[in-house]
């Protein structure tokens, strides 16, 4: 395991202890091109380490943001309905409960193709998408979400705010894990919020990611995994606090959405969640010390099994071309000779092929197409939602494996 070479992002604390090692790893969104195949996809290290003091999980590589989100990504939030209805509640509630109307304006920081932004649209309330990924961004301003195509820090917050005037409320959803310059992105958000506005921000749950063995959801775009403690410590350093926070157990593997304000109004969710975290021993190095081990079992677990079926003379494709879904695939080891092909609701992905291990991603129809007799769900986090998709499927006789927190052949 590599030595920290870096400080941490959020306190810039030198005592970084690591506790786990993916190996080198290609990027988990560098999708490769047919034309690519006989090219060595760049690999880059992936190891994971605690910050004692503010208790921040991270990695220690940082690849350049250009390289992740602009060059290689192609994720589109619009393709899972889950996330969609996730959205549009967020939304009505947002609407509801602060009294947004066409005086408000709405931030989102990273908002993808417009999947949250737009269902605001129906109720007047002004929007501003911000996003550097150019077809995602694209694609939002064709759904009629005004959107700026950058990365956002202070100095972006500032010319927003010159323009539009403050913000009521920024919700910035699965961007704070990937966000190299986290003090320049939370002083941003301070920076554009107006002093009685609202900032919600969700993301996985380290917590989750631990007790689950969520090994594959860390990759180079996701730079840290939070805890409640590690977000107070963060936003109190510019001058906000964590006043309240939900849980959503089905979403992403667990994920949690804080609630961020400039006046200090901290709910009894909020203290629950932090004590808990405290009792639990999150607070402290010893809490992942053995995750490392829990991996290494995960891992020859799933190769065991799924080594096993192929010998028995299945056939086995996997479901989703996710950034989760190539740590999987690379640190597992599971390539061609175990995995006919990946099958992705994306489009944009169909017809490439995972990076590393060059396994063909095909579009979902393949899986009645084909009838493999097992399908390994690399898009864990979207299980329920794939299972109903997949009904006929599994009324065939298909049947699908799950890799964490055991892997296991769904009944």
């Amino acid at each position: 395991m590599s030595d920290p070479a870096i400080p941490c992002r959020s306190c810039g604390s030198t005592d970084l202890r690591p506790f786990l090692s993916l190996g080198k790893t290609p990027l988990a969104d560098a999708l490769v091109t047919a034309e690519q195949l006989d090219q060595t996809d760049p690999t880059f290290p992936l190891d994971v380490a605690f910050c004692p003091s503010c208790t921040l999980v991270q990695i220690l590589e940082e690849v350049p943001p250009q390289q992740l989100f602009v060059d290689n990504y192609l994720y589109f939030s619009s393709f899972s309905d889950h996330l969609l209805r996730h959205s549009r509640e967020h939304v009505e509630g947002l609407v509801a409960n602060r009294g947004l109307n066409a005086s408000s304006f709405v931030v989102e920081l990273a908002s993808n193709d417009g999947y949250l932004l737009r269902n605001f649209l129906p109720h007047g309330v002004k929007v501003l998408g911000v996003d550097p990924a150019p077809d995602q961004a694209n694609a939002a301003r064709e759904a009629g979400v005004p959107t700026i195509e950058e990365f956002f820090g202070v100095e972006s917050a500032r010319r927003i705010r010159a323009e539009h005037g403050p913000a009521d409320v920024i919700i910035a959803n699965n961007v704070m894990a990937h966000v190299p310059a986290l003090n320049d992105f939370v002083g941003g958000m301070a920076e554009l919020l107006a002093d009685d506005g609202l900032i919600t921000v969700e993301n996985p749950w380290v917590k989750d990611l631990v007790d689950h063995g969520e090994f594959d959801t860390v990759y180079h775009e996701h730079l840290c995994y939070y805890s409640c403690t590690s977000v107070d410590a963060l936003v109190r350093r510019h001058g906000m606090f964590l006043n309240h926070v939900e849980y959503f157990p089905d979403l992403h593997g667990g994920t949690l959405r804080w609630h961020i304000g400039k006046r200090e109004q901290v709910s009894q969710a909020a203290r629950r969640m932090l004590d808990g975290e405290l009792a639990a021993g999150l607070t402290t190095f010893g809490y992942y010390a053995d995750f490392a081990g829990r991996v290494e079992s995960i891992r020859t677990g799933l190769r065991s099994l799924l080594e096993e079926l192929k010998a028995g003379g299945a056939t086995i494709a996997a479901y989703g071309a996710a950034a989760k879904g190539s740590t999987m695939l690379n640190y597992v080891g599971l390539g061609t000779e175990l995995i006919d092909f990946v099958v992705d609701r994306n489009t944009w992905k169909q017809g490439k092929y995972m990076p590393g291990v060059h396994v063909p991603i095909r579009p979902v129809e393949a899986l009645l197409d084909e009838q493999p007799d097992y399908v390994l769900v690399l898009a864990w986090n979207f299980l329920a939602e794939i299972l109903e998709q997949q009904e006929e499927y599994r009324d065939r006789g298909g049947r699908f494996v799950r890799p964490v927190p055991t892997p296991e052949i769904l009944p």
